[in-house]
């Protein structure tokens, strides 16, 4: 078997098992592994197996992805997303929409302490739902509202997938974060305009004027100890009082702290957290695991070398290079989840990209790409027919048809499509902020 055919056995493979509902983690370590098999033998795989978990699992990097999950879901069970909601729909009331831009104001703000997409759309979406429709709201608009801005959850630091970035691309997490946070305001900006944009060009899906909460002291006060974690996490980061590791655990220390104070947090709910933490946990460690094996089979086939030496002959621009692995993450995106096609392809992608010359320094070139390539996967988490954030929110929506909240987020698909354009051509707008970290 030629090593293209073979090569597209193992992605046929992957994609067969995913057609038919086994776990992607499954279906990437089953994939992996025939092509291991086919092209090394068992006894290969074994010993591939016995090294590379123990290489993989052991590395002190990892432990940041449970603790600023454990800190997300501390957050999660604190009623801290209420408090966020109540002093963002204080502030946009006013405005045509508003409670729809303070949907997005909240899933940023909370997004800034949790780092996950799914947990940032389900929390927000629980409290702001039956105030959107309450207030006259569209089931298309309040659930692609809400879908949309779920992805700020990862779009803004801390972010699980720009962590498993920084981890494959071996590059430095606090600088990451730090790229990230002005694409991410970007976002959560464009989202805000969107919105504004479709409620006077749609007339129908928001009400004319709008009463709602007023701002108070009592609701300012409650956010109080958002913002303060914030701080606390990433100025002792960027101060050099500990590093992100140690952050994740601080910020994970004083989310719970936040949410006793805010008398949430119940002995079920503590359980909770720790259970939900171990059950992400463990989903992205055994993607890890059928990633690093099918990428390693892949490797083996020296296909992803032989489509590189075929990319540079083409005498393609740097950026148009970029952009055509953004628009195959894109369509990979409608197939698979963020983390899988990170996992999948950045060890392909990321030695491809370095190759080339951005007239940039590499540190500058691989902190880009790795802003591009979440901009990107965020894209995922709404397009049909996957858009893991739609599904969510819609099943939270019962009475809304899965179409609609389809329809709802195409204006915010299109504010994606201008920003990632706008960071693609402008990179000085995503490293800015990172000169300023020693």
């Amino acid at each position: 078997m030629s090593p293209l055919a073979l090569t597209l056995l193992i992605f046929a493979i992957m994609l067969l098992l995913m057609a038919v509902r086994v776990p992607i983690a499954i279906a990437m370590f089953a994939a992996g592994a025939t092509g291991y098999v086919l092209q090394a033998g068992w006894l290969p795989l074994a010993n591939f197996l016995n090294t590379q978990a123990f290489a993989r699992f052991a590395s002190y990097d990892l432990s940041v992805i449970p603790l600023f999950i454990l800190m997300g879901n501390f957050a999660t069970q604190g009623g801290i997303s209420k408090a966020l909601f109540e002093v963002a729909s204080g502030v946009m009331s006013r405005f045509r929409g508003g409670l729809a831009m303070a949907a997005v104001m909240a899933c940023a703000a909370f997004g800034a302490i949790c780092g996950s997409s799914v947990a940032t759309a389900a929390t927000i979406t629980s409290v702001a739902l039956p105030e959107m429709k309450r207030h006259g709201y569209s089931g298309r608009l309040a659930t692609g509202t809400l879908a949309a801005g779920g992805t700020l959850g990862i779009l803004i630091p801390p972010s699980v997938p720009l962590v498993i970035y920084a981890i494959l691309a071996e590059q430095n997490i606090a600088k990451l974060f730090a790229a990230a946070m002005v694409p991410g305001l970007i976002a959560m900006a464009g989202y805000m305009i969107a919105i504004g944009v479709y409620v006077r060009l749609v007339p129908g899906h928001a009400p004319d004027h709008e009463d709602g909460p007023k701002l108070t002291a009592r609701a300012g006060i409650a956010v109080l100890p958002i913002a303060i974690i914030f701080l606390i996490v990433f100025g002792g980061i960027y101060g050099g009082l500990f590093t992100p590791t140690e952050g994740a655990a601080v910020g994970a220390a004083a989310t719970f702290i936040a949410a006793l104070l805010r008398r949430e947090m119940t002995w079920g709910k503590f359980k909770h957290c720790f259970y939900a933490t171990a059950e992400g946990s463990a989903m992205i460690f055994m993607i890890f695991l059928g990633a690093d094996l099918m990428n390693a089979a892949l490797a083996l086939t020296q296909v992803p070398n032989q489509l590189a030496a075929v990319v540079g002959s083409w005498g393609l621009s740097p950026l148009a290079v970029v952009g055509a692995i953004l628009l195959f993450y894109v369509v990979l995106g409608a197939v698979m989840d963020e983390l899988s096609m990170i996992l999948l392809t950045i060890p392909i992608f990321f030695p491809m990209v370095m190759g080339l010359d951005f007239g940039m320094p590499k540190e500058s070139v691989a902190i880009w790409f790795g802003i591009m390539v979440l901009m990107t996967v965020g894209f995922g988490l709404l397009a049909p027919p996957v858009g893991l954030n739609v599904y969510i929110v819609n099943g939270m929506a019962r009475d809304v048809p899965i179409g609609e909240s389809y329809r709802g987020v195409m204006p915010f698909l299109i504010s994606d499509t201008l920003r990632t354009l706008l960071l693609l051509f402008f990179p000085p707008i995503s490293l800015w902020l990172v000169k300023y970290i020693g």
